[in-house]
């Protein structure tokens, strides 16, 4: 059985490679999306503060035109104030220009404030300018170097899965299904090694009779928490691969 599982371990060794390097993808991709995610970021507020701007702006524009209404107003009620002739008609016109005059501060004082404002808010926007200029400079750079390493990231995955596909055909059909399985479940290590009476994928503690049946190997045997399969390191079937002990390693390799 441990001859039929050589296999499977071979097989496990290379998913265990492209599992990481899946992960190592999903982070690069990860990385690639934040990077996009702050450029979009870095758009919307520049959008939003032009389309502010523009907001301003035009008040801007109704102000100084309600300001030049009211200083042509004035100088309305001034020339009507110089041709009347009755004491009673030059105050009402004298009380309408105080009138004009009161409103026209106020707007120039609220003119004032919005043309202050759009100047802050013009300060804003080219700051926020220069820090997209700079994100999409700094970006350009960064985003080719993700891009080149998840296309050497896909480049290796593709080589180990060559050399994986090539063991899997002369797996044990029923043995590399029941694998399969259990990896999609766990997606880590789910032929594993006992050590000192302990399942090394859970570390709960094996019974006696449970540690025996492995040492045969005879027949396949799971552990009774996690599932996985197990196998004896110091089997003399293992000698020289990597997943037997040091000691069974040196072994294997006296003997070349």
């Amino acid at each position: 059985m441990l001859n039929t599982l050589k296999i499977i371990l071979e097989i496990q060794e290379f998913d265990m490679q492209l599992i990481q390097l899946m992960r190592l993808k999903k982070e690069r991709l990860k990385e690639l999306d934040n990077l996009n995610g702050i450029k979009n970021n870095l758009q919307k507020q520049v959008a939003f503060k032009e389309a502010e701007i523009s907001e301003l702006k035009k008040n801007q524009r109704m102000f100084e035109s309600e300001v030049n209404d009211i200083v042509a107003k004035i100088k309305k009620l001034e020339g009507q104030q110089n041709s009347v002739k009755k004491l009673e008609e030059f105050n009402a016109l004298t009380h309408e220009m105080s009138q004009a005059e009161k409103e026209r501060t106020a707007k120039e004082l609220r003119l004032s404030d919005l043309i202050d404002r759009l100047n802050a808010e013009e300060d804003a926007l080219k700051s926020l300018n220069e820090t997209l200029e700079s994100t999409l400079e700094n970006g350009k750079v960064l985003e080719s170097e993700i891009v080149e390493s998840i296309s050497r990231i896909n480049a290796e995955g593709r080589e180990l899965k060559e050399q994986r596909d090539a063991l899997v055909a002369h797996a044990d059909p029923e043995i590399f299904q029941i694998y399969e399985r259990l990896l999609r479940n766990k997606k880590d290590r789910v032929v594993v090694p006992i050590e000192n009476r302990c399942c090394s994928g859970c570390h709960i503690m094996l019974t006696a009779q449970n540690e025996n049946l492995v040492r045969k190997g005879e027949r396949l045997v799971f552990c009774e928490h996690c599932s996985r399969i197990h196998y004896w390191p110091e089997s003399e079937a293992l000698e020289g691969t990597k997943v037997a002990t040091k000691q069974r390693r040196r072994r294997g390799a006296s003997k070349v």
